[in-house]
């Protein structure tokens, strides 16, 4: 494959779509329609789940539930309220200007953990994935599979957009100077002091909010690291 002169990978969650509201969209809907102990009961299931994959399986908690819960019919039928979910309503203002921006300057690619249905099919509802011409990849742990980024997308140098600073922290370690990793403060884990004291130097551009990267030249992003 050639190599770009430059890529840049973008996240999606609590990067260009707010998993926050999502999340609280799906504890309201739970607990209006089945009750604040079905809530409890899943999400308590979500959360341990969540603690054993590092993403959220919300298709997959519900399967769960079922083997805990199985007399508990009811609550199977929730998972039409997540595939059927307005993923688009929740995109953060400017996301996808931000990737139309993206996209003058260089291949942009959507980099995403995630289960291998629920994942793609919110990318697909919100826009995402026709914003970035199909080109997606989702991993179970990407930070794990930056060879198999790089082989597919190869380039000169690369600019990684994650809410995540143990993320970026992890692909800088890997990439070195090939990478200008941005670091938008948005969502819980973003703006957790512990998390944010924990990985000092992982961001090498700190924005507040994804439409910001609209206010950024290019060379802000690359630097001097192309040369």
């Amino acid at each position: 494959m050639k190599q770009d002169k430059i890529v840049f990978f973008v996240d999606v969650d609590d990067t260009l779509l707010d998993n926050d509201r999502i999340q609280e969209d799906i504890k309201h809907y739970i607990e209006r329609e089945f009750g604040p102990k079905c809530r409890d009961r899943y999400w308590t299931i979500q959360e341990k789940l969540f603690q054993e994959l590092g993403y959220r399986d919300y298709l997959g908690a519900f399967q769960l539930f079922r083997v805990k819960h199985p007399y508990e019919h009811h609550l199977v039928t929730a998972a039409n309220f997540l595939v059927d979910y307005p993923f688009k309503q929740r995109l953060y203002p400017g996301a996808l200007d931000v990737l139309a921006r993206l996209r003058e300057w260089g291949r942009t690619v959507i980099l995403t953990d995630g289960d291998v249905v629920f994942q793609p099919r919110k990318v697909i509802r919100s826009g995402i994935f026709k914003a970035v011409d199909g080109h997606v990849l989702v991993y179970v742990h990407k930070e794990a599979a930056l060879a198999d980024v790089r082989q597919r997308y190869p380039a000169k140098h690369y600019v990684v957009v994650d809410d995540k600073l143990r993320i970026l922290d992890a692909i800088k370690k890997a990439w070195g100077k090939r990478v200008t990793t941005v670091f938008p403060c948005q969502g819980k884990f973003a703006n957790d002091p512990k998390i944010q004291s924990a990985f000092p130097e992982a961001a090498d551009v700190r924005i507040k909010r994804i439409r910001d990267l609209l206010r950024i030249d290019l060379s802000r992003l690359i630097g001097t690291k192309t040369k």
